[in-house]
């Protein structure tokens, strides 16, 4: 018996490592996913509305689980009102109407769900497809890199004021209110302008909103639009949306963790489709006012990957691109995440100079690239030997792998619960190509 000790310490070591949660990707000691999320919401029916939501909110206003709701074109909550809405809650956005909900500058909205409750925004149509109704926009105080201390948004809304579409300001701790455990589906109608509505555009929010476990699946959109402020977003999910997943630009000063995008080669639009774009500005860059902090992103513990069953195929076809693009003036620090299935993993603007000052500004630290057509490129560039020698510099601990999604990921072919956690002691300590 006197092996027994070295015999014990022997099955703690085995059994902790195998109990343990792995530390690159999505972490959680259970399936987070669980309960709250739904990766087939076309098979739910949500009934016919009871009551209609239309024009103005001026006054604070309860959304109860027992009603079903519709958005009736633009709803605005204005005047500084707080718009509560109960867990369990059932909000349509109408079709015809482009039905969607803005929670303007100094309003509140309170839609605090329950994990095994969680509040559903979706389509009125029995047949639903992505850009079935508008969105959700919250606009705030806090602050954006344009000139002046605001701007405002543009979604043809005609008859709105000024005052219900604009953002930004000085408040950088600024309160919009809450959104946890919350799905938004099939949002992203198209505009008469060709734009998209995005599923949910965050603009000039503050630091003291709460954006926790929300789920946008089937955008037609961005899912989740960052426009300057400071943002914090945790256990988001972002589920075969047709453009960007997680959008920062406009001066956003945002944590992202431990959050989720899945993309689908078939579903994806070809212009611009992308897991994360970090940009200081969209087209116009005579509107930035450069004394200002132009848009930074902190990304840790996030898992993107291309759910593909021909990876290769799909490549040649052209339908699979960057799972990150960023552009010139941005910044965006990285670390245990994970980057599987694209081509490549990284893109950067071909404007941005490859020199010591962009490098201290793009770090990417305890990465797992996994099944990439190469890893970070420069934009209409081939050659990345340099990029590549950066970031392969053991001192990173970046980790390049080529392993399949079945034996990487510990459950994708569970329709309705999948989990998208990498296997346990899956990643070795290893900077080989």
């Amino acid at each position: 018996m006197k092996n027994l000790p070295q015999l014990l310490c022997i099955f703690l070591l085995v059994f902790s490592n195998s109990y343990s949660q792995q530390e690159k990707g999505i972490i959680g000691t259970d399936n987070w996913l669980n309960s709250w999320t739904e990766f087939k919401p076309d098979l739910n029916e949500y009934g016919e509305a009871t009551e209609i939501l239309t024009g103005t909110i001026s006054a604070d206003t309860k959304l109860s689980k027992k009603n079903t709701y519709m958005l009736l074109g633009n709803v605005f909550v204005t005047n500084n009102a707080t718009l509560f809405i109960e867990p369990g809650t059932v909000i349509i956005g109408d079709f015809k109407s482009s039905g969607a909900l803005i929670i303007t500058k100094g309003a509140t909205i309170i839609a605090d769900g329950l994990e095994t409750d969680p509040i559903v925004f979706t389509s009125n149509r029995s047949v639903k497809k992505a850009g079935d109704w508008g969105g959700i926009i919250i606009l705030g105080d806090a602050p954006i890199n344009k000139f002046g201390n605001g701007s405002s948004v543009n979604y043809d809304f005609k008859s709105a004021s000024y005052d219900h579409v604009s953002y930004g300001g000085e408040n950088t701790e600024s309160n919009s209110g809450i959104l946890r455990y919350v799905r938004i589906e099939y949002a992203g109608k198209k505009l008469k302008s060709g734009e998209n509505f995005n599923a949910l555009l965050l603009a000039g929010v503050g630091s003291q909103t709460i954006l926790e476990n929300i789920m946008v699946s089937f955008s037609a959109g961005n899912s989740f639009d960052v426009y300057g402020g400071q943002v914090n977003i945790s256990e988001a999910v972002s589920y075969k949306s047709e453009k960007i997943d997680y959008n920062f630009n406009y001066g956003a000063q945002s944590n992202l963790y431990n959050s989720l995008a899945v993309r689908s080669s078939y579903v994806s639009s070809p212009d611009g489709s992308r897991c994360l774009n970090v940009a200081s500005f969209k087209d116009d860059k005579s509107e930035i006012d450069f004394s200002k902090k132009q848009t930074s992103v902190h990304a840790t513990n996030l898992t993107f990957i291309n759910a593909s069953s021909n990876l290769k195929s799909e490549i040649e076809l052209g339908l699979v691109k960057e799972a990150i693009f960023i552009d010139e003036l941005a910044e965006l620090d990285m670390n245990k995440s994970v980057i599987s299935g694209f081509n490549p993993a990284v893109l950067l603007a071909n404007k941005m100079k490859i020199n010591s000052e962009t490098l201290d500004r793009i770090k990417f630290t305890e990465m797992y690239f996994n099944n990439c057509n190469g890893n970070i490129f420069t934009e209409y560039k081939s050659n990345n030997e340099d990029l590549e020698s950066w970031y392969g510099n053991s001192s990173f601990f970046n980790v390049y792998s080529k392993g399949l999604d079945s034996e990487t990921f510990i459950d994708l072919q569970n329709s309705r619960r999948p989990d998208f956690r990498l296997r346990i002691n899956k990643i070795i300590a290893s900077n080989d190509d």
